[in-house]
């Protein structure tokens, strides 16, 4: 019995003595660890009032082309004619159409209802724009003999002026004429030719 209860202690010490030799030597093996330092982020330095931060540079704009090329380029495309010109070839075109013809029905001499607006506008020109005295030609077209046309043309005539006379024109100013068929507008054969030639025609005669 003692003999078990000696043997039982000197176990318990080996064991012991055998447990701390293994923790001396784990020690002694380890390595110290040395715990790893995270470096914060380094703040910015405060700006001071002299440096601010730089901006970039503002692109900076194309040269548009000179406005005068422009302008030529403009004057030539468009070919502007003096207003001197332009007075000139109003006043030429103005001065060819400036009395109106009226026409007749065929054989008559009276006057319709469009050729007394035309005798009206024709006698406005004669007493606000002519200086001169005005002729006016009666025509006729081929058919009816020469005599028959002279008088007939004759009666055209004098029936235009009549009617400038109520409308104010001075009968000193006036004239008549008959050509019968010798000046037709259109040598023509046909009713489109004849009606342009039964007319009465107004030339201004300057003094």
């Amino acid at each position: 019995m003692r003999t078990n209860i000696l043997c039982l202690l000197v176990i318990v010490l080996f064991l012991h003595m055998l447990g701390g030799c293994a923790n001396k030597e784990v020690v002694k093996t380890e390595e110290p660890i040395v715990p790893a330092i995270v470096a914060a982020p380094e703040a910015p330095p405060p700006s001071s009032p002299e440096q601010k931060p730089q901006s970039l540079p503002a692109p900076q704009p194309q040269p548009s082309p000179p406005p005068v090329a422009v302008k030529a380029e403009a004057q030539e495309e468009q070919k502007i004619i003096p207003a001197s010109q332009q007075n000139t070839a109003s006043t030429e075109t103005e001065q060819k159409n400036i009395l109106e013809m009226i026409y007749f029905d065929f054989d008559k001499f009276d006057l319709r209802e469009a050729d007394r607006d035309i005798l009206t506008r024709n006698a406005q020109v004669i007493l606000d724009k002519l200086k001169g005295n005005i002729t006016i030609e009666g025509h006729c077209d081929e058919r009816g003999s020469s005599e028959y046309n002279l008088a007939l043309g004759e009666r055209r005539a004098r029936s235009a002026m009549k009617y400038l006379v109520t409308l104010g024109v001075p009968a000193e100013r006036l004239s008549i004429i008959s050509y019968g068929e010798e000046k037709p507008i259109d040598t023509g054969h046909d009713e489109a030719a004849w009606a342009k030639n039964r007319r009465s025609q107004f030339i201004e005669i300057e003094k």
